[in-house]
């Protein structure tokens, strides 16, 4: 059955996509068609087989990486990309072949850099007079299993104190070789953030002077924080019941 806009209802078979129909606009987490799709979401825990009890079995949604922006990008955005295009330009980089995209969204900006470069352009954000990001307060893992050929993203939060001002570098690898430069030479706190973005998301830091497990045991196969790893787990015991551990519970995939 169609409404008015001739869209099928919530129960029917094919239900609306809230960032893609417009009828849906009263739906929340609709971003529009910006960005890039990297795939669609069709309820809320993944349950693909009728088992899912939550309530949330006929959500559908697209899960977007936000694209890139285009000038003037706002306030301060604008002369960081300058000056840091212009310092890069001065030793002798195109800083197209070094920013892949500047990203403005939510009021954040985001430069996304080639790998191959980020140990240059952390320095140049550091150092240059103009910028001062004296600062990385870490490096985060995410891991965008549908996203392929750059599956498993670090994101570094550089803060500058002189201009108190704070922006995001963000790197991608792909699964079949998960190799980013460290950046302790540059920003020494990384240190102990690396180790456990490699614990958890198995990204591979050249160059970190010790990259070893940080949270799991040495001999811990796989990394806990991909959306592939298992669930594992023991069951939990409780007075006159006992509950099975989450991968001997009911499946739901």
């Amino acid at each position: 059955m169609s409404d008015a806009n001739g869209t099928h209802g919530a129960h029917g078979p094919d239900r609306p996509n809230p960032e893609q129909d417009l009828s849906a606009a009263n739906l929340p987490g609709r971003r529009g068609q910006g960005g890039e799709e990297i795939r669609v979401q069709r309820g809320m825990f993944g349950a693909n087989n009728g088992g899912d009890t939550s309530g949330y079995g006929g959500l559908v949604r697209s899960v977007r990486l936000p694209g890139p922006a285009s000038r003037p990008y706002g306030g301060w955005f604008d002369e960081v990309a300058d000056e840091l295009e212009g310092a890069l330009e001065e030793q002798g980089l195109l800083p197209e072949n070094a920013i892949e995209k500047t990203v403005v969204d939510r009021d954040e900006l985001t430069f996304h850099i080639e790998r191959e470069h980020l140990v240059r352009v952390a320095r140049t954000l550091r150092d240059d007079p103009a910028l001062r990001f004296e600062l990385c307060t870490g490096v985060s893992g995410v891991h965008y299993p549908n996203d392929k050929g750059r599956e498993l993203h670090a994101v570094y939060h550089l803060r500058s104190i002189t201009h108190n001002r704070l922006i995001r570098l963000e790197v991608s690898a792909p699964d079949t070789d998960p190799h980013v430069p460290s950046l302790v030479d540059v920003y020494p706190t990384n240190d102990w953030h690396e180790r456990e973005t490699y614990d958890f998301f198995g990204i591979v830091f050249d160059g970190h002077p010790a990259l070893t497990r940080i949270m799991m045991p040495d001999d811990w196969q796989g990394h806990p924080q991909r959306k592939d790893y298992p669930l594992g787990g023991i069951p939990v015991e409780y007075k006159g019941a006992q509950i099975p551990a989450p991968d001997q519970r009911r499946s739901y995939s």
